[in-house]
Parts: C-alpha cells; structure tokens; sequence
C-alpha cells in the first residue's frame, strides 16, 4: 500500500508541476482541431471526437478530413498528440521508478 501511495503522491506532483506544457498542448490540439472542424463543416462534438482520436492516432476513419488544409492540421494534430502521450508515459516511467526506488531504499 505504501508503494500505490508513493506513487500516487509522485504522480500527481509531476502532473502539477508539467501542467502548464500539458494543458498548452491539449489547448493547440484542440484548438487546431476546431480549426479542421470548421473548415469540414463539422459539429462541434464530432469535431471534439476526431480531434481526441486523431491525437490519440487512433484513427477510426469513421469521420476524416477531405479538404488538404485540414488534412494538413491533422497530421499536425497527430504528432502534438504524440508528443502529450509521450510526455504522460514519461512522467508514469519516472514517477514508477522513484516509487520502486524509495521503496528499496529504506
């Protein structure tokens, strides 16, 4: 239980103290994804879904962009949402090695 707590407790600090570059992130890529949406003429919870999938390079292709201009944003969409998704497991990789150290380390 002390290792979930520790872990916890680092995970959420990182998180806290990452949030400004997260929160930019996730602001441009919805942003950008607006920007695609309107351009398609989307509404906007379809625009917020293939936004959130394309970042997440999911890419069902139930919805995809025709136009070039908002193809281009969504590879742009793509590689800001793989930077975010990097960032997260890189902040669980450290946080989880700090919990497994100081859980060693008396």
């Amino acid at each position: 239980m002390d290792f979930t707590l520790n872990f916890l407790h680092q995970f959420i600090l990182a998180l806290y103290l990452t949030s400004p570059l997260l929160i930019s992130l996730s602001t441009l890529i919805i942003s950008l994804g607006m920007v695609a949406g309107h351009i398609e003429k989307w509404n906007k919870s379809d625009t917020l879904y293939w936004t959130f999938i394309t970042a997440t390079t999911v890419g069902y292709g139930d919805f995809r962009p025709s136009k070039p201009s908002s193809r281009t944003l969504a590879v742009f969409i793509a590689i800001i949402g793989i930077m975010l998704t990097g960032i997260i497991v890189a902040i669980t990789i450290h946080t989880a090695t700090l919990a497994f150290k100081q859980q060693l380390l008396p």
